[in-house]
Formats: structure tokens, sequence, C-alpha cells
């Protein structure tokens, strides 16, 4: 039985393209850095695993934001099908500013640690902390952080 989808959370198409171009060009500076003018060998090293760990990074990010967030009656889960929390496995959703959450996102914290995962720019896990946001649009995170509020108060 399919469920009927409340809130979405979708990258935004300027962020994710900002977000990736910028590390691109972080790991094309190191690179061309590292081969154009070489400095001492553990720079020269340094300077390699830096670009290729930005390109890297890039490319996670790129794959990443293919995907959506989905919140549903009884879970939150990626588009792809992949499940974040199970509502009644969340305790809280922290939206302040001192909470350490992804940029234009929010914190949630669940009853039940998981393993630990990320998917750059969209959600990351850690324990019983799950981050929401990053290249998302402000609005739709704070859509989905509210009515996630409004689905705990209800349970509670």
């Amino acid at each position: 039985m399919q469920q009927d989808v409340l809130a979405t959370v979708k990258p935004s198409t300027p962020r994710r393209w900002l977000g990736v171009g910028m590390l691109g060009t972080v790991g094309f500076l190191a690179i061309f850095v590292a081969i154009t003018q070489p400095p001492e060998p553990v720079w020269f090293v340094f300077l390699l695993i830096v670009g290729c760990a930005a390109f890297w990074l890039a490319h996670r990010i790129w794959r990443a934001t293919y995907d959506c967030i989905e919140l549903t009656e009884t879970e939150l889960r990626t588009g792809a099908g992949r499940l974040i929390a199970k509502v009644e496995d969340i305790e809280s959703v922290d939206r302040g500013v001192f909470a350490f959450k992804p940029s234009s996102g929010f914190l949630i914290k669940t009853r039940n640690s998981a393993e630990n995962t990320w998917a750059p720019g969209l959600w990351w896990r850690l324990g019983r902390h799950v981050g929401i946001g990053g290249l998302t649009a402000a609005a739709d995170t704070k859509f989905m952080s509210e009515v996630l509020s409004a689905q705990i108060m209800r349970r509670n």
C-alpha cells in the first residue's frame, strides 16, 4: 500500500550547481598548482590528495542530490525508498540557530541509534541524530520540519 507524501524536500538546482562547481574548482586548482609549480614532495602529494578528494566529494554530492526526501504519516524516507527514520521513533525536531544542523535544514533526534550514513547535500545520520538539509530550499525544509513537529505533538 502506497502512503500519501505529506512533504517533500528536493535539492535546489542553483545550490546544487554552485556546490558541485565550487568543489570541482577547488579540485582543479589543487591539482593544477601541484602539476604546474611542483612544490616539495610532501606538499605535492598533499595537493593531489586534496584535489582528488574535492573531485570525489563533488561526484558524491552530484549523485546524492538526484534524490529527494519524503515525509509520510509513518516514515521519513528518500525518494528511492531508503528509510531515514520512522516517525514513531522521532523524539524531537530542532530548527534552532545553534543546532548542529545542515544549512537551510533541521535536526532530528531519534529514540534508537542506527547506522551512520551520509548523502552529502541532502541528509546525514550520526547515531541518534539525523540532519536534513544542505543544498535544499529553506522553505521546503521548514515546511517539512513543521509538519513533522505537528505529527510528534499529535502523537504525544
